[in-house]
């Protein structure tokens, strides 16, 4: 049997109030998320977990956007390879400037100046 609530929506019988985190982590909201997924009411599951049935719905278009980013992201061979490369092409950029750096200090800065660097 159901502990009947008072007037401010507490329960008054023996069972213990349901605490409702400030913060919802993104397990949890997965977790949520997949269950409206799966076919169950919005407005079940919002009842279920005490959350407001527009932040259920945004949490799902959240998570249905981003899940379609990323395979986008794994299938796009050419836009990892342009990832990789630049990612490359920046730490040979790091290794140039700290070379140049101690070739200055060393007293080859003139050199490097006169070459047009």
């Amino acid at each position: 049997m159901a502990a009947k609530k008072g007037s401010a929506g507490a329960p008054t019988g023996a069972e213990a109030p349901i605490e409702i985190p400030e913060r919802w982590s993104a397990v949890r909201k997965s977790e949520l998320v997949l269950r409206l997924l799966r076919g169950e009411a919005v407005d079940a599951v919002a009842r279920d977990a005490q959350v407001p049935a527009h932040e259920l719905e945004e949490w799902r278009r959240v998570f249905l956007a981003t899940g379609t980013h990323g395979l986008k992201k794994q299938g796009d061979p050419d836009a990892r390879e342009v990832r990789r490369l630049q990612a490359k092409l920046g730490e040979v950029m790091m290794r140039l400037e700290l070379a140049e750096d101690l070739l200055e200090k060393k007293g080859y800065g003139a050199e490097l100046r006169k070459r047009g660097r």
